[in-house]
């Protein structure tokens, strides 16, 4: 490569380890030239013997081949929620963060993953689909308690950009319960808990194409929410949806529930809520015993998880 700074080599080796996920193999590289040279050689560090990395890359094509053959024909929002919903089913956060959890290989053939390797993941299966797909990466802010950078993915759809945060959901997600708190966001609602971008991204204005309110699980009355909770309510199932009726405040929490819980106990049932602030969402549960806790705020962050 030309002889530039090493800072500038490492960031663009970073930045192609983003936009190539299929280099799963390689961590890192050192460099040398003689002097006065104009160009530098990379020397790649290798995360696994050269001997065992044909057979990785064989088992992880066979694997995305796999994921994605039934996919093939059908549309790419249904594509998109299929690649999401295998991250939340199939991949758990990977506490230890092992070197591979930060590439493809750690979700896709191990079920584990930190949000740069699902972040990866995500891509090439969409890759593979003709998605247009990019990670996006930002920055740690220690002063408010983000310790790492993050990594998420955008996703062109239709002609417009949306976010994809396969991790975040995949944090609040328990009891088998899938979320989409992060699914195609536009910039206002997914920089309400995301932090500053290390490089420039695509502008995601549409926020019409979020999950919930796809799914007319967006509500702006406790009324509304009662009455679409019955049909939950009397299976015993979890109900998930968005609030869109004013800031979600101690006094609209306090009003859910009580109107959540007065209609469970109709059927012999109690009202578990737990709450996402900043996407306002809320996940009720509808237990038959009294809940320890009947309200509790999530945080969807990996961090929290490695605590």
């Amino acid at each position: 490569m030309p002889r530039l700074d090493g800072s500038v080599l490492t960031d663009l080796f970073f930045q192609l380890r983003l936009d190539c996920p299929e280099i799963f193999y390689v961590s890192g590289f050192s460099y040398r030239y003689a002097p006065g040279a104009e160009n530098v050689e990379l020397l790649p560090e290798y995360l696994f013997e050269k001997s065992k990395i044909r057979d990785h890359q064989k088992a992880l094509a066979a694997r995305v081949e796999k994921l994605t053959r039934p996919l093939r024909g059908g549309s790419v929002w249904d594509q998109e929620q299929a690649i999401h919903d295998f991250i939340c089913a199939n991949v758990r956060y990977d506490k230890l963060k092992k070197p591979y959890s930060h590439e493809i290989i750690g979700p896709l053939t191990n079920g584990v993953g930190v949000c740069e390797g699902i972040a990866k993941t995500v891509k090439i299966l969409c890759d593979t689909l003709g998605i247009w797909c990019m990670i996006a990466v930002s920055e740690a802010n220690p002063e408010h308690g983000v310790k790492y950078r993050h990594a998420w993915n955008i996703l062109k759809l239709d002609g417009q950009y949306y976010h994809l945060d396969a991790t975040f959901d995949n944090s609040l997600g328990e009891d088998g319960i899938l979320r989409y708190d992060y699914f195609n966001l536009d910039d206002k609602r997914l920089f309400r808990d995301h932090q500053v971008p290390l490089y420039p991204l695509p502008a995601c204005p549409d926020g019409k194409h979020t999950y919930y309110q796809l799914q007319k699980r967006s509500f702006t009355t406790a009324e509304e929410v009662c009455k679409r909770a019955q049909m939950p309510l009397r299976k015993g199932l979890p109900f998930v949806f968005h609030w869109r009726g004013g800031t979600l405040n101690r006094d609209i929490l306090a009003e859910l529930v009580r109107t959540l819980e007065e209609a469970a106990q109709k059927r012999g049932r109690h009202a578990a809520i737990s709450y996402n602030y900043p996407q306002a969402v809320l996940c009720v549960q509808f237990p038959k015993d009294l809940p320890r806790e009947e309200l509790v705020a999530q945080e969807a962050d990996e961090a929290e998880r490695d605590e």
